[in-house]
């Protein structure tokens, strides 16, 4: 049974995605602050939250900037407005996804049960036990992530997205093929996402993140990851 941690102030709101949810199989906790998101995430351990972006303390910006900070737990953000600096500043906070008001409690679920595929299709997929690439280095199974000594803090999303491209280093990756690989084949996002996120990698992993190393654009097309001889 998936367990979903709700973060939203706005109790009608949350009785009814709960009780919805609880109806579908899900264990459900709720949150209706910032600071007890961030408390409740470290001590019961959710398996996905789903994070409304304006709460009475700190912003859903803020919940998401401080959960990357420690854990790589799906993040589904919620924003009244819908408007695409919203969208791009959680992505860039490491938000997994965005949905927003009003919204059908279908179509949420819908995401919750996409990612939540995708998060066990890659535990039961066999990972090899470290990639690695000039100072980058991947650890699949622990889903951890270094550059040089120091642990790299990234989502799932941006984890996976790094994963992907590591593993076909040197190869030319459409858009269309990295959205599928990393967002699953029936993601129904914006598929401008797959650019923010590579924008946010960069920040993560490049010395210069305005000419990159690792992670370079194919014009027209979509990104590729440095080969070996290119990195040594």
């Amino acid at each position: 049974m998936a367990h979903i941690l709700l973060v939203d102030d706005e109790q009608l709101i949350t009785d009814s995605l709960s009780y919805s949810l609880k109806r579908e199989g899900f264990e459900v906790d709720v949150a209706a602050d910032g600071l007890s998101a961030l408390k409740a995430v470290e001590e019961l351990k959710p398996d996905l939250v789903v994070l409304d972006l304006m709460l009475p303390d700190i912003s859903g910006f803020e919940v998401c900037r401080r959960l990357r900070t420690f854990t790589s737990i799906p993040v589904i953000m919620l924003t009244a407005r819908g408007e695409e600096i919203d969208r791009v500043l959680g992505l860039e906070v490491g938000a997994d996804d965005y949905l927003a008001k009003p919204f059908s409690f279908r179509e949420l679920l819908a995401r919750i049960q996409a990612m939540l595929r995708r998060v066990q299709l890659d535990r039961q997929t066999p990972q090899p036990q470290i990639l690695s690439a000039g100072q980058l280095g991947l650890d699949p199974v622990a889903r951890r992530a270094f550059k040089g000594e120091q642990e790299i803090q990234l989502s799932a999303r941006e984890f996976d997205l790094l994963a992907v491209l590591m593993k076909n280093a040197g190869r030319a990756m459409s858009r269309e093929e990295l959205i599928k690989l990393v967002w699953g084949d029936d993601w129904v996002g914006d598929p401008r996402t797959l650019d923010v996120h590579v924008r946010w990698l960069r920040l993560k992993v490049e010395e210069d993140p305005a000419s990159p190393q690792y992670i370079q654009t194919v014009r027209g097309y979509g990104y590729r990851f440095a080969g070996q001889e290119e990195l040594s």
